[in-house]
């Protein structure tokens, strides 16, 4: 792999989530989105469980716990993610139904047939769409739902710079058909897809990063695994606005059938 085609799992763990931590979100999303995507979910009630995996600091997480009915589990690997997410809860007195804990995707503490919904914005991609699809079904109420926003391509042939790119960093990353085809697959009547809008992109996630880049490269001067990272970062921006019309994050929403 080429030193522009590494993967942010090319870097330490710690590094990531102290940088990631200091944002409300940690991949391509919004508070629109969200609400789009929740809105094709058939009404929950104050009994529903929810767990939004790879919840990160718990963005979006927030968001729907302000907009449903419910009991949400919030699950990530990183504990400095968690800590701020439990915060977040605190913070916006949603922490008597909105709990954060240290986990991994795949290895769930749910029992079969525990959840209502099962969210996932951006995350899935760390266990691989099909498998996690096919994964967590087990975990879903009959009637219950999946949502998750994934990375996709929107055409069949792309540039080979942004194609080696993606398929170096995520060999998953599919077509919109292949992913519905594959919720079928998997057992799930597919409810609803859309693609995010390119301000989820630009304006709530790479935006954010341009100030906290430069202090980190004056905090870490001459840290060359930081200076690797934040190319690694300002690259993978400067790719998306050159080949934004080829691919972006796609909010898949399922019913188990």
């Amino acid at each position: 792999m080429s030193d522009n085609n590494k993967s942010i799992h090319d870097f330490d763990f710690q590094l990531i989530c102290e940088y990631f931590s200091q944002f409300e979100q940690q991949g391509p999303g919004s508070p629109e989105a969200t609400l789009k995507a929740l809105s094709f979910i058939d009404p929950l009630n104050d009994a529903s469980r929810i767990a939004d995996l790879g919840c990160g600091t718990g963005g979006p997480t927030m968001v729907l716990a302000q907009n449903a009915p419910g009991l949400i589990t919030g699950l990530d690997l990183f504990p400095q993610f968690i800590d701020r997410f439990n915060k977040n809860a605190v913070a916006l007195n949603l922490h008597h139904r909105v709990k954060g804990i240290v986990g991994s995707m795949d290895c769930l503490p749910f029992q079969d047939e525990e959840l209502d919904l099962i969210w996932s914005e951006g995350a899935i991609y760390t266990m691989g769409f099909e498998k996690g699809i096919n994964e967590w079904r087990r975990y879903i109420k009959q009637r219950g739902y999946l949502a998750v926003s994934e990375a996709s391509w929107f055409t069949g042939h792309r540039p080979e710079e942004i194609d080696a790119f993606w398929t170096a960093a995520y060999p998953e990353i599919d077509t919109i058909a292949v992913k519905v085809a594959q919720m079928q697959q998997a057992g799930y009547l597919p409810v609803a897809t859309f693609i995010l809008p390119e301000d989820c992109w630009t304006t709530r996630f790479y935006a954010p990063q341009v100030a906290v880049q430069d202090e980190y490269l004056k905090k870490y001067g001459g840290n060359k695994t930081v200076e690797d990272f934040i190319a690694n970062e300002r690259h993978e921006m400067e790719l998306y606005q050159k080949y934004k019309a080829y691919y972006g994050y796609v909010f898949y929403i399922g019913k188990k059938i």
